[in-house]
Order: C-alpha cells, then sequence, then structure tokens
C-alpha cells in the first residue's frame, strides 16, 4: 500500500505533458500577438523597404527603380540634410538637458522635500499630454502677437516671432517637448531610486563618503536597467518628432524633421510613396543604428563585470 501512494505521487510531482487543448489555448494566447505584431509592425516596415526601390504613386502602376530615391534623396532633396540636423539637435537637447533635468527632480523628489506628491504630480502632468497638445500649448506662449511671453517681456513695438523665426523656433519647440520628457524621465528614474537598497546607502555613509559620492559611486549604478529604458526612449522619441512640430507649422520653415518628410511625400499633394518609403527607411535605420550600438555596449558591459 505505501509503495503504491509513493509511486501515485511521484507520477504527480513528474513533469506535466500538455494536452491538446492546453496547446490550443497556448497557440491562441501567443498565434494572435504574434500575428498582430507582423501585420501592423513588420509587415509594412517591410513593405516600405521594398517599396522604396519603386516610383509609385499608390494607384498606378509599381515601377522599380532601384536606388534612384536615396541617391536623389541623398543629392536632390534640399530639406532632407537640415531635417537630418534637426532631428540630432533634438536627441542632442533632449539627452544632454532634458533627461539630467529629469534626473535631478527624481533625485530631489526622492529625498522627501515638502510637497514632494504636489511637485510630482504637477511635473508629470504634461506627459499626459500628447505631443500635438503640447504643439498647441507652445503656439499659446510662443505666438508673436498673441504669445504670453513675448506680452511678459513687454515686447508689443517689434515682438519677436519665435515660431516663424527659422533661427529661433527649433529652439522654442525644444523647449516644450523637453517639458514633456523631463516628467517622463522623471517618474523612470523616480521608481528606480525607490528600488534602491537603503543599507547600500548606509554602508557608504558608514565608509565616510559623501550624498555626492554615494549617489555616483553607488546609486547610480544600481540604475544601470533604467538608463537603458530611459536612452533608448530619448532615442525613439527624438527620432519619431512629428506631432509638435506639425501642429505649429507643418513641420516647415525651420521645423523640418524626417516624420514630417515622410508624412509630405507619402500622403501630401505629389504622392510619392517610394520616395517617401526611402525617407522611412533611413529613418528606421538611423532609430536601430543609435539603439543596437547602444545595447550591444550595455550587454558587453554587463559581461565585463
Amino acid at each position: 500500500m505505501p509503495s503504491t501512494t509513493a509511486q501515485r505521487a511521484g507520477r504527480r510531482r513528474g513533469p506535466r505533458r500538455f494536452t491538446p487543448r492546453d496547446l490550443a489555448v497556448l497557440g491562441v494566447l501567443l498565434g494572435i500577438p504574434i500575428l498582430l505584431d507582423i501585420a501592423i509592425v513588420w509587415g509594412p516596415t517591410l513593405a516600405s523597404v521594398v517599396l522604396s526601390f519603386t516610383n509609385w504613386d499608390g494607384i498606378g502602376d509599381i515601377e522599380w527603380v532601384g536606388t534612384d530615391n536615396y541617391t536623389n534623396l541623398f543629392t536632390n532633396y534640399p530639406v532632407f540634410w537640415p531635417a537630418v540636423r534637426h532631428n540630432l539637435l533634438w536627441l542632442a537637447f533632449l539627452g544632454c538637458l532634458a533627461t539630467p533635468f529629469g534626473l535631478l527632480l527624481a533625485v530631489l523628489i526622492d529625498k522627501g522635500v515638502r510637497f514632494s506628491r504636489f511637485y510630482q504630480s504637477t511635473l508629470y502632468m504634461p506627459v499626459v499630454l500628447s505631443l500635438a497638445v503640447v504643439g498647441f500649448i507652445a503656439q499659446l506662449v510662443f505666438s508673436r502677437d498673441q504669445g504670453a511671453l513675448n506680452a511678459v517681456l513687454g515686447d508689443t513695438r517689434t515682438p519677436t516671432d519665435w515660431l516663424g523665426d527659422p533661427d529661433l523656433n527649433i529652439w522654442m519647440i525644444l523647449i516644450a517637448a523637453a517639458w514633456r520628457h523631463t516628467g517622463y524621465v522623471m517618474i523612470l528614474y523616480l521608481a528606480g531610486l525607490k528600488a534602491v537598497d537603503r543599507s547600500l546607502k548606509e554602508a557608504a555613509a558608514i565608509d565616510g563618503a559623501s550624498e555626492t559620492q554615494t549617489f555616483f559611486r553607488v546609486v547610480l549604478p544600481t540604475l544601470r536597467p533604467v538608463n537603458i529604458i530611459v536612452r533608448v526612449i530619448t532615442v525613439i522619441e527624438s527620432l519619431r518628432a512629428f506631432d509638435i512640430v506639425y501642429a505649429v507649422n507643418h513641420g516647415r520653415n525651420g521645423l523640418e524633421v524626417l516624420s514630417v518628410l515622410v508624412t509630405d511625400n507619402i500622403i501630401g499633394e505629389a504622392s510619392r510613396i517610394g520616395f517617401g518609403s526611402a525617407i522611412a527607411v533611413v529613418l528606421l535605420g538611423v532609430s536601430l543604428a543609435f539603439v543596437v550600438t547602444y545595447l550591444v555596449q550595455e550587454l558587453r558591459g554587463e559581461k565585463n563585470r
């Protein structure tokens, strides 16, 4: 009798075999998201790559032109290189100013300053707004004739055209985009700081480390996973910038970015789907170059440690 009971218990503890019903459920739960991902993300991506080598207006026959679209893009399209420069400037501004400022705010709030919940909610509030809404708010603030900034500065006789001057408008839009990005970064770093083991800080204090030394040598290294997320998000946000510039002036007169060029060529008045797809492929390549290079470096750093 005991041996029979032991055998039954051993059978129960053995590896469980999936029944046909289990496999069907797993197939549905995994298959549907994979199919949606292929249909919504990878399908259009591969289609754009193929169409970038063609000349097609969306209605007539598709004409294979090889690399002509890329040649024209790099040599005969005057707004392409300014758009690339603006996207890189966007990346540098968010990465070098907005992201460190968001980290600073997270550190200050994590220390438990008075009204920290109020500051946290207020600084995070712009994140719930879309970039298009941020663009409309930027118009209210930086408008030449009725903008709040000129009213505060008292510049009424010769008001500064903050959004109309191509030498100024990109910086005004970057400030508006950074206003939203800072709150997003702050929340991510604040969540990471809450997860830091306080015993590490106490041990550093016992060893005589100052608050600054403790942060850079103890706390910041533990935020490595958050750093990866923040930097990848910063790259993606910078290179796919569209809503805010399109809301201000449709991405023209100094606010040209790659995503606007894609839209103008694919669904603009003169539909050039092949040419617009070539710009989209360049944007995809630049995004992947930044993200993959950074992730490879991070993974190598993890292995070396």
